[in-house]
């Protein structure tokens, strides 16, 4: 006759008496979910991993030093059974039989009451998986299963829309330097779950194909009536979709607050009383350097790295760049958006003390199927810039870390 499968079930153990037996490998994978589940536990066992002597420590769990006796799992309501002495596994677990103590053994799952399933969180939802067929129990057939649902869950790629609990808003997301791959996973979840998307130039534009049909993309980019009145337009798409309900997610290049406007439009957002959440993203004035094999810090040659906008030339009187500071550093420099102020920028680096010998490395469309690297000094970076052609957008780094890694030409 076929083996009846497990019933899945969800314990509620806050504050009820949990005893674990044995303070090995075992136990330290099994209690940090334990003590999140808010457990009183008792571990008994003479020895303990360092990491399970830390929860100790630390007042979560209470650790009694000693081998399993008789009577250890009076009153418990869940008990893990994963010490090395077999014969005490055995007569703990007939214990637990005897008490109506739900149990899990570690070295003979068939002689226990319960088994553990191999489980996954995401965004307030636990994934738990049991084999149903006792007699082909495969753990990593199972754990393959969890990690499938749990990774779609969180990049977006299995979609499961909230219904009861769902709010409108808007979600300001980070989307990265440009790769797909590079944006977060809770900002292509968000993604995945959006009614609409206003998008930038700079975002991560594969993602969009990703989208259901039903999606609205808005092109941020095409929004007219110049740079200062197209903020405004964002800002009023955003509250306009939002108060109709709908799930809105401002997909930004990079970081929302570096270089992106992002506390502007929070602070539109917040005057017209839409709940707005913020995904940061990865900076590309860090990601764009590394994907071309340059280290914004290097042991030895950087100790500090300083991000400037260089859409405002230094001689513009609305610069707030102090650029005779930054020529004095000897860290590297990043510049973002400053391709046709490159070489104002170098002149004036160069005429406050930096060595006009200073390398420069321009990456274009950085971390894309089209990026290329260019390489220069502060004395020939504007002219390199006219005749290679670069074009935005760029991130230039500016220093000696230019000239360390494998990717360097000088």
């Amino acid at each position: 006759m076929a083996e009846n499968p497990a019933y899945p079930v969800g314990l509620r153990l806050t504050g009820r008496k949990v005893v674990v037996l044995g303070g090995g490998q075992v136990a330290q994978r099994r209690l940090p979910a334990l003590i999140a589940a808010g457990a009183d536990i008792l571990l008994v066992s003479p020895g303990a991993t360092p990491s399970v002597e830390a929860m100790a420590d630390a007042g979560e769990i209470t650790w009694a030093k000693r081998p399993y006796a008789e009577g250890d799992l009076a009153d418990a309501w869940y008990a893990l059974i994963a010490t090395s002495d077999p014969e005490a596994n055995t007569a703990a677990s007939a214990e637990a039989e005897r008490h109506r103590v739900w149990c899990v053994r570690s070295d003979d799952a068939d002689q226990a009451t319960a088994w553990t399933p191999a489980t996954g969180h995401s965004e307030g939802v636990t994934v738990a998986v049991l084999t149903t067929n006792a007699k082909g129990r495969d753990p990593r057939h199972t754990a393959a299963i969890r990690d499938a649902v749990v990774e779609g869950l969180r990049d977006g790629t299995l979609v499961a829309p909230h219904h009861r609990t769902r709010t409108s808003g808007v979600a300001l997301v980070g989307g990265g330097p440009g790769d797909p791959d590079l944006i977060t996973v809770r900002g292509r979840r968000l993604l995945a779950e959006a009614d609409v998307v206003i998008a930038d130039r700079l975002g991560p534009r594969d993602l969009l194909a990703e989208l259901p049909p039903h999606v609205e993309v808005i092109d941020a980019a095409k929004i007219p009536y110049g740079r200062f009145m197209a903020q405004e337009a964002i800002n009023n798409a955003l509250i306009e979709h939002a108060k109709q309900g709908k799930s809105v997610v401002r997909l930004k290049g990079g970081d929302p607050y570096v270089f992106g406007r992002g506390m502007e439009e929070l602070h539109a957002l917040a005057e017209a009383g839409i709940p707005c959440t913020v995904v940061p993203g990865i900076s590309s004035s860090i990601s764009v350097p590394g994907a071309a094999g340059i280290p914004v810090t290097h042991r030895g040659v950087a100790h500090e790295f300083t991000v400037v906008s260089g859409h405002v030339a230094p001689d513009d009187e609305r610069s707030l760049v102090d650029w005779p500071a930054l020529a004095r550093l000897t860290g590297t420099l990043v510049i973002l958006m400053g391709v046709d102020k490159i070489g104002k920028i170098a002149e004036t680096l160069v005429a406050h003390g930096k060595p006009a010998d200073t390398p420069v490395a321009l990456v274009q469309e950085g971390t894309t199927a089209a990026q290329r690297r260019v390489d220069a000094t502060l004395a020939t970076v504007a002219e390199t810039v006219r005749t290679q052609e670069v074009r935005p957008p760029a991130v230039i780094v500016i220093g000696a870390v230019v000239n360390v890694g494998p990717g360097a030409t000088a």
